[in-house]
């Protein structure tokens, strides 16, 4: 059994910002590959749609507790950090990007950092989507020590509230252009 766990925050005020791109992903999935519909199971402080041997995963537990659900989850059905595969979003890569990780540290994202501190582990798969943007031909997170956006030379956002805010439309374009290799790369990984 594989399980796909797609990191956001519950909260509909949090729909479509650059965090929520995992549920947004699995939301895809969902669609596209005829699984049920998500329902809320408590116990797993989670909503969860299941098919076969595969269960998508939507932490209800707000991001930076997100290995609270999945602890829970892979206790219940006995499985292993090797049967979990994260959708997350990442400063670190431009958008219209991505990367798949294994065993790699969670590089400042608290919510696969909390899933590895709950698991104890880091040897997990992850699907990092790029929500970065460039300015000036670098990476905005990159211009300073503190990983901001930089608007202009008056006007900073620092990362965590630059994660809260939605997609402009072309940015939106890039990710909607790139969902059906997401949907692949997740295929190739079960």
């Amino acid at each position: 059994m594989k399980l796909i766990i797609g990191l956001g925050n519950p909260d509909e005020k949090y729909s479509g910002t650059r965090h929520n791109i995992g549920f947004d992903i699995l939301d895809k999935i969902q669609k596209n590959w005829d699984f049920p519909e998500f329902s809320l199971e408590n116990k797993f402080k989670a909503e969860i749609s299941k098919k076969e041997n595969v269960i998508l995963v939507k932490p209800q537990t707000f991001m930076n507790l997100s290995g609270e659900a999945t602890q829970e989850i892979l206790n219940f059905y006995k499985l292993t950090s090797e049967d979990i595969i994260v959708i997350h979003d990442d400063l670190d890569i431009m958008i219209g990007e991505y990367k798949i990780a294994t065993d790699s540290r969670s590089a400042g994202h608290n919510g696969v950092q909390n899933i590895m501190d709950k698991i104890g582990t880091q040897k997990i798969t992850r699907l990092r989507i790029g929500v970065g943007e460039e300015k000036d031909g670098v990476l905005a997170c990159h211009m300073d020590a503190h990983p901001p956006r930089v608007d202009d030379a008056s006007s900073r956002v620092e990362a965590g509230d630059f994660v809260l805010q939605r997609f402009s439309e072309s940015e939106r374009k890039k990710i909607q252009d790139l969902e059906e290799t997401f949907l692949e790369e997740i295929k190739k990984l079960l």
